[in-house]
C-alpha cells in the first residue's frame, strides 16, 4: 500500500499507549474517530496490505490525509474520550445515533421552591432532574397533558408567596392546586411533583399506597370533597398503570432491554425501559454508518452514545448478544450511575430472552414501517424526482433510475448488483446481478464495474435486434434504458461507466453521475467539481436510499455465492491463512461458525493479529 511521506512519518511516531486517533481528509476534514489500548499497533493496521479490510474500512483508508492522537492515562479515559470526540464531530465513517438535533427531556426544576415542568432538549447541572432521551417531542407533549390532569403541576410565570386574592383559570379547570393562593402548601406541592418524577421512573407503588391512605384519612375527618380529589386522582394513577404491560410478576430489577434490526443499510435499536417489573415505556432510534460493521459493533456504539444522553442509568442491561468491550462500558455506567453497579448481560432463556425477542421484532417492525411511510407518500416521491432533475439538470424527471454496485471479500466471489427503482419506488423484480468472470485474484472494483455495465448494455443491444422478431420475450430489467444511471463510487468508477457508454453509443442519451459514499458527493462524466445536495432534501434521501439498496443487495449475493463455494474453501481463499493454520483453527474452535462468532482476541490467540483482522473481514 502506498503512504505518503507525511503519513509515514505519523506512523513511526506513534506512541505505544492508550488513547484516541482521529483521522482527517485532505481538506482537515475528521472523518474517522477510534479509540486503542495502544495506538501505535491500532492504527498501522488499517495500512497492512494484507489486513483483511472490509469495502468501508478500505474507503476510509485511501481518505487518510492525516492523523492526530490524544494519549489517556486509561482504556476507560479512552473510551470517554472517544465518546465525546463523536458527539462533538460525528465522523462520517463512524456509527452514530442519526438525528443531528438533541433528543428533547422532559425537565423537572427541582432546584426552585415551587417546581415546574418543562420540555428541553439540553441537560445542565443545575439542580433540575431529567427524563428522557424521548426521540418524538409530539410523544413528550402528549405525556406531560396527561400527567398534568393527575399532578397538576404550575405552568405560570407567577411568582408564588401564597397571598395572592384570584387564582388563575387553570386551578378552575382543576389543572392547577393553586399554591399562589394558599390552595396548596409549598411542602404538599413538592410532595405532588416528587410523585411526578417517582411516577414518570416506573415507581408508582408508593405513589398509589400513600394516597390511599390519604383519601381514607380524609373521608374519616369528614373532608369529603378532598376525598374525592384524592379518589380521582387515584383511578387516573391506576388506568396508566393498567395500560402498563406487566413482565415480572415479582420485583425485579430495573432493565433497559436493548434489540436490534437491520435492513436496506439502515439499523433500528429498540429499547424497552422495564421499571418495577413493568414496561413503562420504548423507544427507537435510528443508526447511520452502519454498513460492513458486524452486529455486535453497531450495539456497542449505540449503548454508548445512546447512554451518554440518557438521563437515567438502569440496574441492568440486556442484550441480544454478547458485545466486546461489555467490562469497560459496565464500569463507566457504573461511574455514570453514581458507583451503583450496572450489569450487562445477555439473557438465554426465560421472560428475559423472550423480552429481547419482542424488542427485536419491533425495531424490524419500524424499519418496515418507516419505509412503507416514506414509499406510500407519492409526494414525496414527486417531490424527490424533481429536485434531482433541477440538481442534476436532467430534461425530464428521472423515473427509471438504474444503480450499480461491486461486492467482493479481498477478489473473491464478486458480484455486481444493479437495483432499480421507478417513479422513485424499489422495483425489486427488475433486480439482476452479475458473477463476474473477468477479474482473477485481486480485486478491481473498476474492472468488475466496465464487465457488469457492458453485460447489462449489450443486454439492451439484443434486445433492440430482436425486437421485430415475432414473438420475442422481452426482459424488462434489460429491453429499456434508464433515465439515469447511479453509479456506486467516485471517479474511478465513474470513468469506466461512462467508458462503456461511449462504447454503445449511449453517453448522450443517459444521463450518468458517480455517488462517492464518504462526502455523498455526485460526480458528473468529464467534470472536476462535485454536487452536495442540500442536507434535508428528498432528493438526497432518494439517492441514499437507492445507494443503500444496491448495496444490500449486492452483499446479499455476495454472500450467497460464498456460501456455494463451501466453508473450506472460504477458508483457504483468506490471506495468510495456510493448511497448518486453518488445521489450528478448526481444531481449537471446532466450526466454521465458531470462528465466525469469535472476538479478534481469540483469533489472535491463534493466529497473527494481521491474519485475525482478514479472517473477520472474510468471514463476517
Amino acid at each position: 500500500m502506498d503512504i505518503s511521506e507525511k503519513l509515514q512519518g505519523i506512523l513511526d511516531t506513534l506512541p505505544a499507549k492508550p488513547g484516541c486517533y482521529l483521522m482527517k481528509n485532505a481538506d482537515g476534514t475528521i472523518i474517522y474517530v477510534g479509540k486503542a489500548i495502544n495506538l501505535k499497533n491500532r492504527v498501522r493496521s488499517y495500512f497492512h496490505a494484507d489486513a483483511g479490510h472490509d469495502a468501508k474500512t478500505r474507503r476510509l483508508v485511501r481518505d487518510i490525509a492525516d492523523i492526530e492522537w490524544i494519549v489517556v492515562g486509561s482504556e476507560l479515559e479512552a473510551l470517554i474520550l472517544e465518546m465525546n470526540l463523536i458527539k462533538k464531530h460525528r465522523p462520517r465513517y463512524n456509527i452514530r445515533l442519526k438525528d443531528d438535533k438533541r433528543y428533547p427531556y422532559i425537565k423537572v426544576h427541582w432546584a426552585e421552591p415551587y417546581p415546574k415542568v418543562t420540555v428541553t432538549r439540553q441537560m445542565i447541572e443545575d439542580g433540575s432532574r431529567y427524563f428522557g432521551p424521548y426521540t418524538s417531542a409530539w410523544a413528550v407533549y402528549q405525556t406531560l397533558d396527561t400527567l398534568r390532569k393527575i399532578f397538576p403541576y404550575l405552568t405560570c410565570d407567577r411568582e408564588i408567596t401564597g397571598q395572592d386574592k384570584r387564582a388563575c383559570l387553570y386551578y378552575d379547570i382543576k389543572l392547577c392546586i393553586a399554591p399562589c393562593i394558599g390552595a396548596a402548601s409549598q411542602a404538599s406541592y413538592r410532595q405532588m411533583i416528587s410523585d411526578l418524577m417517582d411516577f414518570l421512573s416506573g415507581h408508582s407503588e408508593g405513589i398509589v399506597a400513600r394516597l390511599q391512605a390519604e383519601m381514607e384519612k380524609a373521608a374519616a375527618e369528614m373532608r369529603y370533597e378532598k376525598a374525592a380529589a384524592v379518589r380521582d386522582q387515584l383511578k387516573a394513577i391506576q388506568s396508566i398503570i393498567e395500560r402498563q404491560k406487566i413482565v415480572f410478576a415479582t420485583d425485579y430489577k430495573d432493565s433497559d432491554v436493548l434489540a436490534m434490526a437491520r435492513s436496506d443499510g439502515e439499523a433500528c435499536v429498540q429499547v424497552f425501559f422495564i421499571r418495577s417489573g413493568k414496561l413503562i415505556g420504548r423507544e427507537y432510534f435510528i443508526l447511520e454508518g452502519t454498513e460492513d460493521s458486524a452486529d455486535a459493533q453497531i450495539m456497542e456504539q449505540f449503548i454508548t452514545q445512546f447512554y451518554t444522553e440518557a438521563a437515567n442509568i438502569p440496574q441492568q442491561v440486556m442484550l441480544p448478544q454478547e458485545i466486546e468491550e461489555a467490562k469497560i462500558i459496565g464500569e463507566w455506567l457504573r461511574s455514570k450511575r453514581g458507583g451503583a453497579k450496572v450489569e450487562l448481560i445477555v439473557p438465554k432463556e426465560g421472560q428475559s430472552s423472550e423480552l429481547v425477542k419482542m424488542a427485536a421484532e419491533n425495531a424490524t417492525d419500524t424499519l418496515t414501517a418507516l419505509r412503507a411511510q416514506w414509499q406510500a407518500d407519492a409526494h414525496k416521491q414527486e417531490q424527490a424526482l424533481a429536485e434531482l432533475q433541477q440538481a442534476l439538470q436532467l430534461k425530464d424527471p428521472p423515473n427509471r433510475i438504474e444503480c450499480y454496485d461491486i461486492s467482493n471479500t479481498q477478489g473473491t466471489a464478486i458480484v455486481g448488483a444493479m437495483v432499480v427503482f421507478t417513479q422513485g419506488v424499489a422495483d425489486k423484480k427488475l433486480y439482476r446481478k452479475f458473477n463476474i468472470e473477468s477479474v482473477i485474484g485481486a480485486p478491481d472494483d473498476f474492472a468488475s464495474m466496465e464487465e457488469m455495465l457492458t453485460r447489462r448494455f449489450r443486454r439492451w443491444q439484443s434486445a433492440r435486434e430482436t425486437a421485430e422478431q415475432v414473438g420475442a420475450k422481452k426482459d424488462a430489467s434489460f429491453s429499456f434504458l434508464p433515465d439515469l444511471v447511479i453509479i456506486d463510487g467516485g471517479k474511478g468508477q465513474l470513468g469506466r461507466a461512462v467508458e462503456v457508454l461511449e462504447k454503445y453509443e449511449l453517453l448522450e442519451k443517459i444521463p450518468i453521475v458517480g455517488l462517492a459514499k464518504q462526502q455523498e458527493e455526485i460526480f458528473f462524466p468529464h467534470k472536476s467539481d462535485s454536487l452536495l445536495l442540500p442536507r434535508h432534501s428528498q432528493a438526497l434521501y432518494l439517492v441514499q436510499r437507492i445507494r443503500d439498496e444496491a448495496h444490500r443487495y449486492g452483499i446479499t449475493a455476495h454472500r450467497k455465492k460464498r456460501q456455494k463455494l463451501g466453508m473450506a474453501s472460504i477458508l483457504d481463499e483468506i490471506p495468510e491463512i495456510g493448511p497448518a493454520r486453518r488445521k489450528a483453527l478448526l481444531k481449537h474452535f471446532g466450526s466454521v461458525d465458531k470462528i465466525r462468532a469469535a472476538s479478534l482476541e481469540e483469533l489472535s490467540s491463534i493466529v497473527t493479529e494481521s491474519a485475525a483482522h482478514s479472517i473477520k473481514a472474510h468471514l463476517e
